[in-house]
């Protein structure tokens, strides 16, 4: 074999080589590009799947709730009226005076209670949420607490236009109502501000009293509590708490 031929072999081995290293780099590439496609499609596969998982937790959600509702109404309510109508039967029929007035007390808590069952009833058989905008619902149940005058109650919103799911005005109505049900009972606040904004493509909501607040370190295991740190994780919202002497806060942030 002469020099030329031995040149010309080198040279023809160092092209295949070359090319042999190429066509590796290229195969890497191309495998890191399709593993990057697959492991993107997995991961819209798996946020479609949880947002069909959200929409029916929330429609089961709402279906029991309505469930709920109709039984209060229909069974609860019937036999706490047929009792409010026995008191009243007991008490004209009394024949001891003295202890009309112990009638007459169950009776008025009978007929509280039917009360507030019915308001109860009637908010979880009511399908406004999907008819009305989330700032027309918060701004309702702050005047629905109002007319109650137990605590002032203030709405306030940069936008009456925030378009939102189903799914996040349900669980937004509902953390709402959950925290001034809480401040209603626990803290005996004078006033509760709903503040409800968007900036930047995220919706912020912030809830606060002026009661007397908790310790936030005893109360992680409240059924109240979970319930809306639960309803937050359903629709990927950050959740925060804070509590002092001088009230308690919430605020859910919602990218949108």
């Amino acid at each position: 074999m002469g020099k030329t031929e031995i040149i010309v072999t080198i040279i023809l081995f160092n092209l295949f080589f070359i090319l042999f290293i190429v066509g590796i780099i290229i195969f890497i590439r191309q495998y890191k590009i399709k593993k990057k496609e697959h492991i993107n499609m997995l991961h819209t596969q798996q946020e479609s799947h949880r947002q069909e998982l959200l929409a029916t937790q929330i429609e089961i959600q709402n279906q029991t709730m309505q469930h709920i509702g109709r039984e209060i109404h229909d069974n609860i309510g019937q036999k706490l009226t047929l009792a409010s109508l026995y008191t009243q039967q007991l008490s004209f029929e009394n024949k001891a005076p003295h202890i009309n007035e112990n009638i007459e007390n169950i009776s008025a808590i009978i007929n509280q209670s039917l009360s507030e069952l019915r308001e109860l009833s009637k908010s979880l058989t009511d399908d406004s949420i999907h008819s009305n905008s989330i700032t027309t619902l918060l701004e309702q149940e702050c005047k629905n607490i109002n007319e109650l005058k137990k605590c002032n109650v203030i709405f306030e919103t940069n936008s009456a236009a925030i378009e939102l799911s189903y799914e996040i005005k349900t669980v937004l109505y509902r953390i709402t109502q959950e925290f001034i049900q809480n401040s209603l009972k626990y803290s005996s606040c004078k006033n509760i501000n709903v503040l409800l904004t968007k900036e930047n493509n995220c919706v912020k909501l912030v809830v606060k009293d002026d009661g007397v607040g908790f310790d936030t370190t005893t109360i992680k295991s409240g059924i109240g509590l979970k319930n809306m740190q639960k309803r937050a994780k359903i629709i990927n919202a950050e959740f925060a708490l804070e509590s002092s002497n001088n009230g308690t806060i919430i605020t859910l942030e919602i990218p949108n």
